[in-house]
């Protein structure tokens, strides 16, 4: 199976990018978990079906769970949505559509310290495309120095999404086992406001780095049982690959987590993000 989707990756060598994380770190969040939303937009989620809330309800729902939890009035409404799977959509700077659905609910902690970002998406087409985690076949530094997260944090992938979802998107601590060493190490942290899933937050704790989004853990996805992150396209994790110095590990369109793509290859990318 890893091999077959291995095949499936197309490799690419020029430069490592190695200044890709410059002046991702500093970033803040906007605003934090402690104060409770506009009554008025949440009140207005609660009466729509979820598949129709606007991105401005989204971040008022987001808001209101952070500062109050169950308590929120929408907690039960994003929890269904979540549960369900349901899909929401976004029209990229390109044009594409984007859809993505809720993954987690105050799972992330907010990057100032001020609490738990609500809710946490993900991206479920190929709406960014096949792309590669660095220019040559390494991992050395992980996602910590990768090109891919300069990319999608402040470069031309941050790019492609649209003004009022950058806006709204809060910087979260991003826990990242940052060595390849085939012992998958301690964890250490970066600061994202849009990331790739790790291995971890899609099957738990077979491995290290972050805690299982609530999503995959409903639908029971360890690394024996995973059709419950299967999806369309195989795409990458910001983990490495743990017996090699050159590969990071890959979700495959089964949900099977044996997968991995050297560095440089073109694979699909779900960024996730918080409000």
């Amino acid at each position: 199976m890893a091999g077959a989707i291995r095949n499936q990756f197309n490799l690419v060598g020029n430069t490592v990018n190695s200044g890709a994380s410059a002046g991702i770190e500093g970033g803040g969040a906007s605003g934090g978990g402690s104060t409770g939303a506009d009554s008025a937009t949440v009140q207005a989620a609660v009466a729509k079906d979820a598949k129709d809330w606007t991105l401005d309800e989204q971040k008022a729902v987001a808001e209101d769970i952070a500062a109050k939890g169950e308590a929120s009035p929408a907690y039960a409404k994003a929890k269904a949505a979540m549960d369900a799977g349901t899909k929401f959509s976004v029209k990229l700077t390109n044009r594409i559509t984007m859809e993505y659905r809720i993954i987690g609910i105050n799972h992330d902690d907010l990057a100032d310290g001020t609490g738990k970002a609500g809710l946490t998406f993900e991206a479920i087409n190929n709406a960014i495309g096949q792309q590669r985690m660095n220019a040559t076949d390494t991992n050395a530094g992980s996602w910590e120095k990768s090109e891919l997260r300069g990319r999608l944090n402040s470069g031309d992938l941050w790019a492609l999404l649209p003004s009022e979802l950058q806006s709204k998107a809060k910087a979260v601590t991003k826990m990242t086992d940052n060595k390849a060493d085939c012992n998958y190490g301690d964890p250490s942290a970066t600061t994202d406001k849009a990331f790739l899933l790790s291995m971890a937050e899609v099957y738990g704790d077979i491995y290290r780095g972050g805690d299982q989004y609530e999503y995959y853990k409903s639908r029971g996805v360890t690394g024996s049982n995973y059709s419950g992150a299967s999806s369309d396209f195989g795409h990458l994790t910001r983990s490495v690959g743990e017996f090699s110095s050159t590969t990071f590990d890959c979700v495959a369109s089964s949900g099977y987590f044996g997968s991995y793509a050297k560095a440089s290859g073109h694979v699909c990318v779900f960024p996730a993000w918080c409000f």
